[in-house]
């Protein structure tokens, strides 16, 4: 893009090769434009690091700006200028200091000439000449002096051509000079009209001024009509430059406007009892889009500029302050929540390996009835956590479950041996009817069975299992049968 950081960064060191004096309203818009990006660049990593952080589950604390080798090298740039800059107005204002010196000493020879009662014209003549002169030659002194200084050079000036007796063609031929010189400012500024910087027309109008003040009178009937023609033009160019501004007046004052109406805009928003992730991410695009309105506005007026501006940046604060304070807040929760749930587990597996049926299954049921009452963990760990915590307690139940199915198998075996052991016969009988019955049974019942979860399988198999077991303990009825 065209105004990127490093081809500013080369637009201010080719402004540091000119005349410092020159150059300061480019160097202040390099600058202004420079910021600008840099603080918006940090603006967003700022933004993709909170993110980032809450996307993990964590604050972003004590964060500090990226380091920017660039803005190093443009901040080390600027620094660079304002010495230069320093250095130069240092021995401007004293060699401003030294010009007002020497205009005073003329001034005092010109006061002592004009209030001189008789005087050798042609001496008197050649003297103020040489001191006009030396005037012209003398730079800028101190801008609370030189209107001051200005107007005793014209007083003692005129003064001394109106009381002097001098040689009228002298007179004559030195306002001939002034008059063509003055004719010539006057075109010059008539020719700033065409000028489309404004800027540049003012400056280059106030530099025809300063000249205007150093040349001498004209006769004194063309003063005015002179003078007439040098203001109109100066007011020509003073009008557009007064337009300019007051333009540029007005679209600050409309900029105002404008963020005073996003701020309006910003206080209308309540965030203090959002609750959720969503309403938060929807009440961060409300502000993003404020914040996006409020980059494309230009300067308010300079003295309202920064404290609209921290009036802004004071409501967006509070609304990321909040922001950061309701995620901590869910990931302090979650975090209660998760010692609460680990806590269960270890408790669970701890009865998990217990035989005392009746005692750990009543102790397990209550774990499984908290584990209700506990609220969400981070989403991350939450499947985990519950994969753990049950499958913890359905390996106790498997446990108990297998426990009561061996029990039962030795009750049911004991009970037949019992049988064939009294050599009751009908009781064999009666057994093996009834076992042939029960496998039957068995045998109809595992065709229902066509689910291929895993636990429709188990069932299978514990079927086939059960229905093994009969066949053997038939087989044993069969051969005591056989035998007798």
């Amino acid at each position: 893009m065209a105004n990127d950081k490093q081809t500013l960064v080369e637009e201010l060191k080719a402004l540091l090769d000119q005349d410092v004096k020159e150059v300061k309203e480019q160097v202040e818009e390099l600058k202004n434009k420079f910021y600008r990006q840099y603080h918006e660049e940090q603006a967003a990593l700022k933004k993709a690091a909170e993110e980032a952080a809450a996307a993990a589950g964590q604050a972003l604390e004590n964060w500090q700006p990226v380091l920017d080798e660039t803005e190093q090298v443009f901040r080390e740039m600027l620094n660079t200028y304002k010495a230069k800059r320093a250095e130069v107005q240092k021995a401007l204002d004293e060699e401003m200091q030294q010009n007002l010196l020497r205009k005073e000493n003329i001034i005092a020879q010109m006061k002592e000439m004009a209030e001189s009662e008789t005087a050798d014209v042609m001496d008197k003549m050649k003297r103020m000449r040489d001191l006009q002169t030396e005037w012209k030659t003398i730079g800028q002194v101190p801008a609370t002096k030189t209107q001051e200084i200005w107007k005793q050079y014209n007083q003692y000036q005129e003064q001394f051509y109106d009381l002097v007796k001098i040689n009228i063609e002298l007179r004559d031929l030195d306002f001939k000079k002034n008059l063509e010189l003055k004719t010539l400012l006057c075109e010059a500024a008539e020719k700033l009209k065409d000028n489309e910087n404004v800027i540049e027309a003012s400056r280059a109008l106030q530099q025809l001024h300063d000249e205007w003040a150093e040349i001498g009178p004209v006769a004194r009937e063309l003063r005015e009509e002179l003078w007439n023609r040098f203001k109109e033009a100066s007011t020509i160019i003073n009008k557009k430059h007064q337009a300019f501004f007051d333009t540029l007046h007005a679209q600050e004052q409309e900029n105002l406007q404008k963020k005073q109406a996003l701020i309006e805009q910003l206080k209308t928003l309540d965030w203090s009892n959002l609750r959720s992730n969503k309403a938060w991410d929807d009440m961060n695009a409300k502000i993003q889009s404020v914040q996006e309105e409020w980059r494309k506005i230009g300067f308010a007026p300079k003295k309202q500029n920064q404290s609209i501006y921290d009036e802004y940046r004071a409501i967006v604060d509070s609304f990321y302050q909040a922001k950061t304070a309701f995620y901590k807040q869910m990931r302090d929760t979650f975090s209660m929540n998760m010692k609460r749930k680990r806590e269960l587990i270890a408790r669970a597996q701890e009865l998990a390996s217990s035989d005392a049926w009746q005692e750990a299954q009543k102790a397990l049921i209550a774990l499984q009835t908290e584990w209700k009452t506990i609220g969400p963990v981070a989403h991350k760990y939450s499947d985990a956590l519950w994969k753990e915590f049950s499958e913890t307690c359905d390996s106790f139940f498997n446990r108990r479950r297998e426990a009561n199915k061996t029990a039962r198998e030795e009750r049911i075996k004991s009970r037949n041996m019992a049988a064939v052991q009294d050599g009751d016969r009908n009781k064999l009988l009666r057994l093996h009817e009834n076992l042939t019955q029960e496998i039957k049974t068995a045998e109809n019942n595992i065709l229902f069975f066509t689910s291929k979860s895993k636990t429709a399988n188990k069932l299978v198999d514990d079927m086939q299992k059960k229905i093994d077991q009969l066949k053997k303990q038939l087989k044993e009825i069969e051969a005591k049968l056989d035998a007798e």
